[in-house]
């Protein structure tokens, strides 16, 4: 072996050849022997004298992010009693450039694990726990607190890059309906679908088998089809590394346009897609015989398929001579669902952004939006006829389910760019209608998210 420089560990090519990216991980012992904390690094920990570097021009990348985020009911909400909770995920990734380690062209592979902690001030201070609510004042809670295997898949290129194949474990939000992640309510955060079909449509960090296929019409349009694997024991806390397809419903079949252009020179992103689910259904509010299930004492009504539709824009529309990533940034995004299988019929979004608006911060961004969550209207008689069943009328009842019609959010957020490897967002969010019940005040929800790469 040859001899370590002062500040940086070496090793032979051919030995992280045979180490992979596991191997790659031992380089961790190196980190003491660079400054770490700087903030034109992307690492907390520094770049190990070059070594994180040199890895990467070898095609081994791998990081450890933590989002974190905290949530105070301000005013308002179901529970009017002021309290902060907190959530938080650790996502460990190691990305490995095939060309460079094996000389497979266009080919890589990545593998992620991510951990969840903690609680949410949404789901009995600010949403009546009885029917529960549709956003999330802290998007990074949720689908079990606990460990997962998020991404494992292997991604080759063909034809001059034009076609894109993808296999694997991973989660459809990746690729279809993707929506970046700076807002820290849910309505703002991520691929929707996934928010409001989350039956069927499983985000990050929950991954299941799947397939998709991606061909460039031209270099600014593409053309994307997916198969993913429909398993609700996926979503089970226990079952965060279960490889096994035991528990397969169906497949879900999404498919997308999605168009990237330079309007006047400033980069845009529009998608409309669809996305078709196989396996069984249940109807939301009828029996096989078109009567309200709760009143007839009747099994609700099966449906062999389950549908929606998605749009999305966003926009640069602005920026500064001097630095072109700086300006305004306009964005929307709307959802259309299953009426006879989904709680949610409809969702709509919009949104601004500016970055770089003081020349003294040139990396902290502004944003601001507003979201409308509807609920389906034979979702909303089902609740009335089990009242009826029950023979409730009164609020106040624990056995009372109130119905559920329209819930509206909006966000308003700074976030200020401490480092590269460091963002802290301030935000401030206002929920009309929590869960879409009426009876519910309106809440006030003080928040910070803060984003950090090690």
């Amino acid at each position: 072996m040859p001899a370590l420089h002062p500040l940086r560990c070496a090793f032979p090519t051919h030995s992280l050849r045979l180490l992979g990216g596991l191997g790659a991980m031992g380089f961790a012992l190196c980190a003491h022997a660079t400054p770490a904390l700087e903030r034109d690094s992307n690492w907390m920990l520094g770049d190990w004298g070059g070594t994180r570097t040199a890895l990467s021009e070898q095609g081994y990348d791998f990081k450890i992010d933590y989002t974190g985020e905290t949530g105070s009911n301000l005013h308002g909400g179901y529970d009017h009693h002021r309290t902060t909770r907190y959530s938080g995920q650790f996502g460990f990734g190691s990305h490995l450039d095939l060309d460079k380690i094996l000389g497979w062209d266009h080919a890589e592979f990545q593998l992620t694990l991510t951990e969840r902690h903690g609680d949410n001030i949404s789901n009995d201070r600010i949403n009546d726990p009885r029917v529960g609510g549709f956003t999330s004042a802290q998007e990074v809670w949720g689908r079990g607190q606990t460990w997962r295997l998020t991404q494992m898949w292997y991604q080759q290129k063909f034809f001059d890059q034009a076609l894109d194949i993808k296999a694997g474990r991973f989660g459809q939000g990746e690729d279809f309906n993707s929506f970046p992640c700076d807002f820290q309510n849910l309505a703002f955060c991520g691929s929707q679908v996934g928010n409001w079909a989350g039956d069927i449509w499983y985000n990050w960090p929950v991954s299941q088998w799947a397939l998709r296929v991606k061909y460039h019409l031209t270099p600014q349009l593409y053309a994307q089809v997916g198969a993913y694997e429909q398993n609700p024991s996926n979503l089970d806390r226990g079952n965060g590394f279960k490889l096994s397809g035991s528990g397969t419903q169906g497949a879900v079949l999404p498919v997308e346009l999605v168009w990237t252009p330079a309007l006047n020179s400033l980069p845009g992103e529009y998608r409309a897609g669809y996305y078709y689910s196989n396996a069984n259904a249940r109807d939301v509010y009828q029996d096989s015989h078109g009567q309200p299930a709760a009143l007839s004492g009747e099994s609700y009504r099966s449906a062999s398929s389950k549908h929606g539709f998605w749009l999305g824009a966003q926009q640069q529309l602005t920026s500064r001579a001097s630095d072109r990533s700086r300006g305004l940034n306009v964005f929307a995004n709307a959802t259309l669902h299953d009426k006879k299988t989904n709680a949610i019929d409809n969702y709509v979004q919009a949104g601004v952004v500016y970055k770089g608006l003081f020349d003294a911060r040139t990396k902290d961004d502004i944003g601001f939006a507003l979201a409308r969550v509807h609920v389906n209207p034979a979702y909303r008689k089902n609740a009335q006829a089990q009242n009826r069943a029950r023979v409730v009328a009164d609020y106040d009842d624990a056995r009372y389910l109130p119905p559920q019609d329209t819930e509206y959010s909006a966000e308003l957020y700074y976030g200020i760019h401490l480092a590269n490897w460091l963002t802290v967002r301030p935000n401030l969010q206002y929920i009309r209608h929590p869960g879409g019940v009426s009876r519910v005040d309106d809440a006030l929800i003080g928040g910070v998210k803060i984003q950090s790469s090690f």
